[in-house]
């Protein structure tokens, strides 16, 4: 059931209790999952477990000022997607500036800590997923919020096939390309919140004033 079918063909604006309260749920899971990630990422030496807990601390932002503008004018919650598009892009060049520092840097990842880890974010994930299942579809606002759980769940499933990787060619390589390629999620996705945000804003301005 998508949010659509909520309001009718209306576009789903997040004007909902239930919604919230799901918000909520994952606004807690993702901040959470930030703090072991990225302490586990520091420990095994993983630049795609620190990856993925940025992409943690990012939801959990995007989360919290996808509840703070729920019900504001389109042009509010427009401008509120963009920032979060923005802070996406943002950390999509930092992990691929510190993973081009770290291919320089010698040592392999520790790929017991990277399984482990991504196996407890994978289920983090899934959770999230599937509470936001039914608001999938809706404005930019409530669109970034489901992007940002999706890219989580990819984002864990490549890094417990890096963690494999790395395990069985005991290379940092597969660590890295996990990073890299986790970095293009995000851009992809801040490019989609954007194209939708600025869209918005055209036909805010189009609608006659009340």
């Amino acid at each position: 059931m998508s949010a659509d079918c909520c309001g009718h063909g209306a576009t789903f604006e997040g004007l909902s209790a239930d919604y919230k309260r799901r918000l909520w749920f994952v606004i807690a899971i993702n901040a959470s999952m930030f703090l072991v990630e990225m302490a586990a990422g520091a420990l095994a030496g993983s630049q795609a477990l620190q990856a993925d807990a940025l992409d943690f601390l990012g939801d959990a932002t995007t989360y919290g000022i996808s509840l703070a503008v729920i019900g504001a004018s389109i042009q509010v919650r427009a401008r509120a997607a963009i920032l979060k598009a923005l802070s996406l892009t943002a950390m999509a060049l930092w992990v691929l500036g510190s993973t081009a520092y770290h291919v320089l840097i010698l040592g392999v990842p520790r790929a017991e800590v990277m399984g482990v880890i991504g196996i407890l974010a994978l289920a983090a994930n899934a959770a999230s997923v599937l509470i936001l299942m039914r608001y999938k579809d809706g404005d930019a606002n409530v669109r970034s919020v489901w992007l940002c759980s999706r890219n989580d769940a990819i984002g864990n499933v490549a890094v417990m096939f890096a963690a494999l990787a790395v395990w069985g060619t005991a290379t940092k390589w597969p660590d890295l390309l996990v990073a890299a390629i986790m970095a293009g999620l995000f851009l992809n996705s801040s490019i989609q919140i954007l194209r939708q945000s600025f869209r918005e804003m055209r036909e805010a301005r189009l609608l006659p004033a009340e």
